[in-house]
């Protein structure tokens, strides 16, 4: 369950690159009510979402380093350069070296076997999101891959994650936990991306974040009225929730939800 008591492993910080910030976070703010505020002028062009008052995000500005428009899901590590040392161990790659934040912690961009790129957060003064596991923010995450016996021994092997067949009407889902936390623990999935006709039509792995939703409906059109795209429209899904893939103007993909992916 995705909660802002971080361990090692868990999501704990979530980013949206785009071409336009302001116009992202605009979105966002139209979308989900989440503020924007600036990091300040030692912060790249780097800012928070907030809603209420607590970070739910961050906004960066799109470099050429971080390709198209996209959100990107890290995990918390007591050690970045290790994790990236054990992604490249395991045959990853390192699009982004760590690096220092300040006094906030230190951060890099990796990439599985398959090519899905995902983030390792070192906290320093920052542990990571203030918000999680509600609505309005980061409730869930999915891996979309071709090969999930092969990303789940990767991840074991980098982040120390641990895997578990849930079955539900239609099929079997493959969740992910941290290292000794169990069922309880688990924040997300792994779904193979020849499986599903949405996520493959473009063929490319990657992670895709959950933002928590009150009313899935709504927010799908809402977000085409802002110039976004429902990649899949409000489905209901028993024992899950209710959720909608949505796509914002620049092309990067989120999803909403409501309900506990965790129920059966």
């Amino acid at each position: 369950m995705l909660t802002t008591r971080f361990v090692d492993g868990a999501p704990c910080w979530i980013d949206v690159a785009a071409p336009d910030p302001e116009g992202a976070a605009s979105f966002y703010r139209a979308l989900f009510g989440w503020s924007y505020r600036s990091a300040g002028p030692e912060g790249g062009g780097y800012g928070f979402l907030e809603r209420a008052g607590r970070i739910v995000a961050g906004c960066a500005p799109l470099t050429g380093d971080r390709g198209p428009a996209a959100w990107t899901v890290y995990f918390r590590s007591s050690d970045a350069d290790a994790t990236a040392e054990a992604v490249r161990r395991a045959r990853g790659s390192v699009p982004a070296p760590p690096v220092t934040v300040g006094e906030q912690g230190r951060s890099a961009v990796l990439a599985d076997q398959m090519g899905a790129s995902f983030g390792v957060w070192q906290p320093g003064k920052r542990e990571g999101l203030e918000s999680a596991g509600e609505a309005g923010s980061l409730c869930w995450a999915e891996l979309y891959t071709p090969d999930i016996a092969r990303a789940a021994a990767f991840y074991h092997t980098v982040l120390g994650w641990e895997t578990s067949a849930v079955s539900f009407p239609g099929g079997v889902y493959t969740s992910v936990s941290p290292q000794g936390t169990g069922e309880e623990g688990a924040f997300g999935g792994m779904v193979p991306l020849a499986d599903d006709p949405v996520e493959a039509a473009e063929n490319r792995p990657h992670w895709l974040p959950y933002i928590g939703a009150e009313d899935p409906d709504a927010v799908a059109a809402r977000a085409a009225e802002l110039g976004g795209r429902v990649r899949m429209p409000p489905t209901s899904i028993p024992g899950v929730g209710r959720l909608a893939r949505l796509e914002d103007p620049y092309g990067a993909r989120f999803a909403v939800l409501r309900g506990d992916p965790r129920e059966t």
